[in-house]
């Protein structure tokens, strides 16, 4: 028992740059910059997909959720970070370093099959435009976001738990921003071949399965709008689509780079970074995404904007 309290620390260092002091200043206020955004991008779309009815529909409910996630995800770590890159002393408690790997998966995981999900939502609405309402009723949609939100979570139960039974000997130099499952399994004194073999399967399920069921999707969806006759319909169902594409291509390409790629020294500094862009930069990037190339959106903004001045007058 004393060897296995031993072997826990009761906090982590966090290194993230440490060695390079004068990326610290900048780093701050990327981060702070990124994470103001993300709450007032995604407050503005969860408030204006609730208050305006022309957005209650499945598209709306399953973007909700992704800013509801986007929100959460991104408060897990960066509060964090911006303390650390104050301090002298970058540390977080060994019970913060659990809660900040349990959700940040958790979320992560969830994120993974929603996005998968929204592009089963797109082939329908164009694929099947006739049987749309009928086949995305309000149940099914509340029952894959469910399916979504408990798989992800129930996949960081398994990992977390599987990744902090390793015996760290006493080992608490995270190189990382945050505590994240292949920094921590470096601490272990032990082999960790079948954590990173589970770790690299379930990666496969939550990151290649979902990328290849949206290709296949979208391979559908690109021969369906092709055979619209109408310019403007061809145009909006490209834009709707395209701004999914684009959040698809960041978030699966940084998230695979980082846990689908062998491990190795030479891009450990590059690991950070490419963690810190699907970990920061994309939930940043979704809301003006969705917004900036969405009609029915900023019509939703000018109504609401409009209903305010009306109400002050």
């Amino acid at each position: 028992m004393n060897r296995i309290n031993e072997s826990v620390p009761q906090e982590f260092i966090l290194l993230g740059f440490s060695d390079r002091p004068w990326l610290e200043l900048p780093l701050f206020v990327v981060f702070l910059v990124s994470y103001m955004l993300t709450i007032f991008d995604n407050l503005a779309i969860i408030l204006v997909s609730r208050l305006d009815s022309k957005l209650h529909t499945p598209m709306y409910f399953f973007l909700t959720n992704l800013s509801l996630l986007d929100l959460c995800y991104t408060t897990s770590t960066v509060p964090q970070m911006l303390v650390n890159i104050c301090s002298i002393r970058k540390v977080i408690s060994y019970g913060g370093c659990v809660a900040q790997l349990f959700i940040f998966l958790a979320l992560g995981s969830t994120e993974c099959l929603l996005l998968a999900v929204m592009s089963f939502d797109r082939f329908v609405a164009i694929c099947r435009p006739l049987h749309y309402s009928v086949i995305m009723h309000q149940r099914l949609c509340l029952q894959l976001a469910a399916a979504s939100w408990i798989s992800g979570f129930s996949n960081s139960v398994l990992q977390s738990t599987l990744t902090l039974q390793m015996p760290l000997c006493g080992h608490k130099e995270v190189d990382h921003f945050f505590c994240e499952v292949p920094a921590l399994l470096k601490l272990s004194c032990v082999d960790t071949t079948a954590n990173e073999a589970e770790l690299f399967f379930i990666s496969v399920l939550f990151l290649l399965i979902p990328v290849v069921l949206i290709l296949i999707s979208y391979a559908f969806i690109a021969q369906a709008v092709l055979k619209i006759q109408s310019t403007e319909g061809r145009r909006k169902a490209f834009g709707t689509c395209g701004s999914h594409l684009i959040v698809v291509s960041l978030f699966y390409g940084t998230a695979i780079y980082m846990y689908l790629q062998p491990p190795s020294p030479a891009s450990k500094d590059r690991g950070k970074m490419v963690s810190l862009f699907y970990g920061i930069i994309t939930p940043m990037l979704n809301p003006l995404i969705y917004t900036l190339r969405n009609k029915d959106v900023k019509g939703a903004f000018k109504r609401l904007i409009a209903r305010i001045f009306l109400i002050k007058k």
